[in-house]
């Protein structure tokens, strides 16, 4: 674990914004990139056809301080995070933003959330990954931080905009986190095996198991899109329930059992995960392509269970 003496303060020249992509809506990805301004933006791009890639270079060559690498084929969000990542790290980065393709914000947030983990790591004494509240843009509900409350419960809240202090979390949303290259070095790479889904949510519990700390930060705020929408559901309260295709219910029921099997994931998080994915089975009732949806879910708990890792042929 670090200690004080191991904390740098992060600087927004030393930044580098990462963003995956793979067929984007270029609008939404015009306007993120707008958003950066200055900083360091690097976009590994997943195995996109020519037409999106030709776009890509187009967008990066208005855009002078970032790059684009194009990668021949899909190897998944978090081989991709961490292709971008060595790639920073090369550049001389400090610190990392990752970014979902679709994210938007205000031009503020580089430098705030950059603020933020500088506080974070000060008043913790050790090294901290951060993230923003996250709004969803069909609802405009929040999709709160998630802590252990009582030692025994896995709780959501989300913290008034106008409080300044970072909220102990967790866990934390992938799109949004900044973290520095200390941090990654002491807890490791993303897991290329999960290829997408629950990427962050291991990470996060690494950082935990560690011993290291992690906050939400409740008055920097970030569009978000979970799914292909979000649906406002109530239970036990009012949430956002992201609405998913077949193939992304695949790698989310395969990798929420992968990460039960794992003993540094809180005996709390596998409990509450296990009842999510019984709500889900529930709710793709509802869903015009329900067999479809349950048959990639079985698939899923299956190849969890042979160990099967990656992409799904």
């Amino acid at each position: 674990m670090s200690t004080s003496a191991d904390i740098d303060v992060l600087y927004l020249g030393d930044m580098a914004a990462i963003t995956v992509t793979y067929r984007p809506d270029f609008d939404l990805l015009a306007a993120q990139q707008a958003s950066l301004g200055g900083i360091r933006s690097i976009i590994v791009d997943n195995g996109s056809d020519t037409a999106a890639v030709d776009a890509l270079r187009v967008l990066v060559a208005a855009s002078p301080n970032a790059e684009l690498v194009p990668l021949p084929s899909n190897v998944g969000l978090a081989a991709g995070l961490n292709a971008g990542i060595d790639i920073a790290r090369r550049k001389g980065a400090t610190s990392v933003l990752l970014l979902d393709q679709d994210s938007t914000f205000g031009v503020d947030l580089p430098v705030s959330i950059l603020d933020a983990l500088n506080l974070a790591q000060a008043t913790s004494g050790c090294l901290a990954c951060v993230g923003p509240a996250l709004i969803d843009v069909v609802t405009g509900m929040p999709h709160g931080f998630h802590y252990i409350a009582d030692g025994w419960r896995w709780a959501q809240s989300s913290p008034s905009s106008m409080s300044r202090a970072p909220f102990p979390v967790d866990n934390l949303n992938g799109s949004g986190t900044i973290m520095s290259m200390k941090l990654i070095d002491a807890v490791g790479r993303l897991d290329d095996g999960l290829f997408i889904d629950h990427i962050d949510t291991d990470w996060a519990f690494r950082v935990k198991a560690a011993g290291y700390a992690m906050f939400g930060i409740p008055w920097v705020h970030m569009d978000h899109r979970m799914g292909e929408r979000g649906r406002r559901v109530w239970m036990l309260g009012w949430r956002v329930w992201p609405e998913r295709s077949p193939r992304r219910h695949y790698y989310l029921f395969r990798n929420t059992i992968v990460l039960m099997r794992r003993g540094y994931v809180p005996v709390v998080w596998k409990a509450w995960a296990l009842m999510k994915l019984m709500v889900t089975v529930a709710m793709a009732t509802f869903e015009s392509r329900r067999a479809e949806h349950w048959r990639m879910m079985r698939a899923g708990w299956s190849d969890a269970r042979s160990g099967r890792m990656g992409e799904r042929a």
